[in-house]
């Protein structure tokens, strides 16, 4: 977690992922991206091509105020003199942001979110629950900052094992670097069943075969996995929630949804998520 990218709107959220992004860097010796991403309005002329309509001079001066507000956040926060780059870009949030983790390679990103929930969920959703959905690295979400130790991890296993080496590393990695305790559960649900005879062995041989150290296999049985996967953790209170995502569009996403960003919606806690579709 040496290049730890940021997307800042100077919201609460988002400053509790500056502050959290610090935290990480001054841990790991690297860097944080601060990204400001403008998304100007667009009118269509005739010909139907958009048109943007601000002239330089104008751009130069929004741009110049973000640059006052990212010196302000950086000297308020950046106690441990952290490598802080920041930068304002114009665009459209989701493109920009992935446009920006390929050039900078970037290894994490850390978004802030309000969560979302009822009607603005179904039909808008979180910028947080978005990137967690394109996102070619592994993405962290944060509701409100905190120092506290991560202690308990919990690793939802219900992605298709024949799909899943990177994940398990970027899994592992992750442990190690907070050297937290893994909670690998199996969330049994009425559409999933399988009996926990046959689910913990299941479980025993995936751990054996990925060699997992300091970790413990659970069973929760639940209506549906994503209230199971909530409700576990908070029975073991566990810190921060790690799985997979299949990163789904268009129709496939509206009729099944994603988990994953169920998790960042409605989750009170970290939670951290890697997309499968990096892993073809």
């Amino acid at each position: 977690m040496k290049k730890i990218l940021v997307p800042c709107d100077f919201s609460k959220p988002a400053i509790s992922a500056f502050r959290y992004a610090l935290d990480i860097a001054a841990r790991s010796k690297g860097s944080v991206y601060l990204l400001n991403v403008v998304q100007l309005p667009v009118l269509y002329d005739t010909a139907l091509m958009p048109v943007l309509n601000f002239e330089q001079e104008a751009l130069e001066d929004l741009k110049g105020k973000v640059d006052k507000s990212f010196a302000k956040l950086i000297q308020k926060y950046n106690k441990n003199g952290v490598h802080v780059v920041a930068q304002v870009v114009f665009g459209a949030a989701s493109r920009e942001i992935t446009e920006f983790t390929r050039a900078r390679k970037i290894d994490l990103i850390i978004m802030g979110s309000h969560g979302a929930s009822g009607a603005r969920e179904a039909f808008i959703g979180s910028n947080a629950e978005k990137i967690v959905r394109h996102s070619l690295v592994p993405v962290l979400v944060v509701k409100d900052y905190s120092k506290a130790r991560i202690r308990d991890i919990v690793f939802s296993h219900t992605i298709d094992p024949k799909r899943q080496d990177q994940l398990i590393q970027k899994v592992k990695t992750l442990q190690d670097f907070y050297k937290a305790h893994l909670h690998i559960v199996w969330i049994n649900t009425p559409l999933n069943f399988v009996t926990d005879t046959e689910t913990l062995k299941t479980l025993r041989e995936f751990a054996k075969q990925y060699k997992f150290r300091d970790y413990s296999l659970h069973i929760f049985n639940h209506l549906d996995e994503e209230t199971g996967i909530l409700e576990f953790t908070s029975s073991i209170g566990g810190d921060l929630i790690a799985l997979g995502t299949h990163g789904r569009k268009g129709i496939n996403h509206l009729i099944n949804g994603s988990i994953a960003e169920g998790l960042v919606n409605h989750s009170r806690g970290l939670v951290w998520t890697y997309s499968m579709k990096n892993t073809k």
